[in-house]
């Protein structure tokens, strides 16, 4: 995956259109990828995490974290109560029950009868018969992913359980959070794809398509990257944003100036969900003076440095290094080599802020107790989210914050950039 970056000016976006599925087959694709975590990701993780039985219970409309990446398509919520058991039998392999009034045909063996029994009479009697030794259960303190047993649901459980088989329960954070992170081959092959388009949404966004400076506002371009996203059938997980550094205007200004100028370097940050995927990323672009071919010197040079970072923040991913090992690792390569660095990186895939470990928050540079403490693993992916500041000369001297985001897999013991990453700045004009 080289390092490149679209030249801007031209309708890149566009050009994905066709690439992009119609909803049938969207949901083929997903399915397929869902049948094969079922079969080969899940076993495995629930054998790493020493957990014999997995129960997940959600309601409609108040639906489980985790619940909606196990449910295949074209099942948009739980419908009434939906509880999943995942049963590890003697022989190693994994017997998956639902219990729901509609049932899952050809991911999920339906052992309900509302005719016959009670729901969680029903599971009462699956769990009896099956015996097993340890209970996984979502609830948790420390990862909202492992965290979606709701309260009454728990009272529920606890009464049909009983006392004998509740006492073998056990959070299933680190189930669930391994179940959300792992990503399987196909779903690893397809990635950079999603965040290639990514990189030509941006590409078109900062280019002379889209800005016209005097006339367009950072809210114009937010507004169209949010239509463009919709267009071309992606659902935006947050909504963008494009902010602007200049020589009269830092990038901590409690005031901030929308309309886009001459001299202006602007910033955005943008993600969508496709497959059931997220993709986030951050660019950099400058907007030409009169007379300008390129960028301030001083502007790339920032721009280095926080490609450099990328370079640090990558080689301080060992597996088996916690999250906060990570982080103290990068930033202290970073002091040693003069990089004002800071560093917020997080996990990605299900979800936009995924599951797995936290490298860093912006405003806890120190570490994160409990979420940063969990380890890296192969076969995850991540959005490195860092900036450098550095001092401009050619801006008097003023700091300027380069500000990167870039999504990455971690595969086979290194990181690599998806779909390569920003190495020079977008130009405007």
């Amino acid at each position: 995956m080289k390092e490149v970056l679209r030249p801007s000016g031209e309708a890149w976006a566009d050009a994905y259109r066709e690439k992009i599925l119609p909803l049938r087959k969207r949901a083929e694709v997903k399915n397929a990828w869902l049948k094969e975590r079922l079969d080969k990701v899940l076993p495995e993780i629930m054998e790493r995490e020493g957990v014999d039985m997995w129960i997940v219970v959600a309601r409609e409309y108040n639906e489980d974290p985790v619940i909606m990446s196990l449910l295949p398509e074209p099942m948009m919520y739980a419908r009434r109560r939906t509880i999943l058991v995942y049963n590890m039998k003697e022989d190693r392999t994994l017997e998956r029950l639902v219990l729901s009034r509609y049932g899952i045909e050809g991911f999920y063996e339906g052992v309900w009868d509302p005719d016959e029994e009670e729901q969680y009479e029903c599971l009462a009697r699956i769990v009896k018969e099956r015996d097993p030794g340890t209970i996984g259960i979502n609830v948790s303190e420390t990862f909202a992913f492992g965290d979606g047993l709701t309260h009454g649901e728990y009272l529920l459980l606890k009464e049909a359980l009983g006392e004998e088989h509740m006492a073998r329960t056990k959070g299933a954070e680190r189930l669930a959070v391994g179940w959300l992170e792992r990503r399987t081959k196909a779903e690893i092959d397809v990635y950079p794809g999603l965040v290639e388009i990514t990189h030509a949404i941006v590409s078109e966004a900062f280019s002379s398509r889209i800005i016209t400076p005097g006339i367009t506002t950072t809210d114009d371009v937010v507004w169209w990257m949010r239509q463009k996203m919709l267009d071309l059938g992606l659902q935006a997980w947050f909504q963008p944003s494009v902010d602007i550094q200049a020589t009269d205007q830092k990038y901590d200004a409690k005031e901030k100036r929308k309309l886009i100028e001459p001299g202006d370097l602007l910033h955005c940050d943008i993600g969508f969900y496709y497959l059931g995927l997220a993709t986030d990323i951050q660019q950099n672009a400058y907007v030409l003076k009169a007379g300008e071919n390129d960028a301030p010197e001083d502007l790339k040079k920032a721009l280095a440095d926080g490609n450099r970072l990328q370079d640090i923040h990558a080689w301080a991913m060992v597996e088996g290094r916690t999250g906060n090992e990570i982080l103290k690792a990068a930033l202290d390569k970073a002091k040693e080599e003069r990089i004002n660095a800071s560093i917020y990186t997080h996990p990605l895939g299900f979800h936009g802020h995924a599951a797995g470990p936290t490298i860093g928050l912006w405003d806890r540079q120190e570490g994160v107790p409990g979420r940063g403490d969990y380890k890296l693993f192969n076969d995850t992916c991540y959005a490195i989210e860092l900036n450098a500041k550095k001092e401009v000369p050619e801006w008097d001297g003023q700091e300027v914050r380069m500000a990167l985001e870039q999504d990455a897999v971690f595969t086979d013991g290194k990181l690599v950039f998806m779909s390569g990453r920003q190495v020079k700045l977008h130009l405007i004009g």
